[in-house]
């Protein structure tokens, strides 16, 4: 088995996604959302709401309106190499996509008898004020103790699914239950709340497409029976650091992660199959569908 051959690029840009949950009478759903047919990275697929890190999301004027100390958010990220306010940074990215991609606004008023309102906070963004003075307009902070940080993301020096590389944490979060998620029709052309291993079988029947992290991450999700158990999960670690590494035998795409016995990394760091190879269109175990819940 060689090595993919890497694509020359950049390094990876950080970026941030926020895995929205919600607990039905059928148990957890996750929220999904098609990417646009025309985007330039991961076009069509369905993945969680995020996107990188935009240079304001660290700014004391985004940080300055969260409900944790930046110091505070850098724990819980358990990463040393960045500071305290690109730890910030990120989960004001996390929540600002969710209201840019999918309309839930994860914010508390700063003033009695306030309300939120999802929809007009929305309307802002798209009229171009910046996340920031929206958030002081409507008297906002934003309730980073929703969100709990729960994988982190690097994308292969060999992509698998478009050119760009990303260094993504991935952050869950219980999703506002009086809110409705609602996809932008820009970036995002469809939306669906779905069980962990529903929203798999679509994947294996063929009527949703999904990137492999999304893949192994709904893997994960699937051995959890509520958002409680999820986000008690994720307060209760620190988040695994997974960097896949690409291979080929004989033009068959397989991807490695942390803990098989072709990957640099001979810790595991997530539950499931270590390896995904690409098979009729569709990365699935060697074992089949089912090694993805074993």
């Amino acid at each position: 088995m060689q090595p993919a051959q890497p694509i020359p690029s950049e390094p990876p840009r950080d970026a941030a996604t926020v895995v929205l949950l919600r607990d039905t009478s059928n148990g957890l759903e996750v929220l999904l959302q098609r990417r646009h047919a025309q985007m330039a990275n991961m076009a069509g697929m369905y993945v969680f709401p995020g996107g990188k890190l935009d240079p304001a999301d660290s700014e004391p004027a985004s940080t300055a309106l969260l409900d944790q100390p930046a110091a505070s958010l850098h724990v819980s990220m358990g990463e040393n190499h960045i500071d305290p306010a690109r730890a910030a940074g990120l989960h004001v990215a996390a929540l600002r996509e969710a209201l840019e991609e999918c309309g839930l606004l994860l914010a508390e008023p700063t003033h009695p008898g306030q309300t939120l309102d999802a929809p007009r906070a929305r309307a802002m963004l798209r009229e171009g004020m910046p996340f920031a003075d929206m958030l002081m307009a409507l008297h906002l902070r934003l309730h980073t103790r929703q969100l709990a940080p729960w994988s982190r993301w690097i994308t292969p020096l060999a992509p698998s699914v478009g050119t760009r590389r990303f260094d993504t944490r991935f952050f869950v979060a219980l999703a506002p239950p009086d809110q409705t998620a609602l996809h932008d029709d820009e970036e995002t052309t469809d939306s669906l709340w779905l069980a962990p291993r529903a929203a798999l079988e679509q994947y294996r029947d063929g009527r949703i497409d999904l990137a492999p992290p999304q893949i192994m991450s709904l893997a994960h999700l699937a051995r959890h029976a509520d958002a409680h158990d999820v986000l008690a999960a994720a307060r209760s670690q620190r988040p695994p650091v997974i960097l896949p590494e690409a291979f080929d035998q004989n033009g068959t795409r397989t991807i490695c992660y942390p803990g098989d016995p072709l990957h640099s990394v001979s810790e595991r760091a997530l539950p499931g199959p270590t390896r995904l190879r690409m098979q009729a269109r569709r990365f699935t175990p060697e074992d089949g569908f089912e090694a993805l819940f074993t």
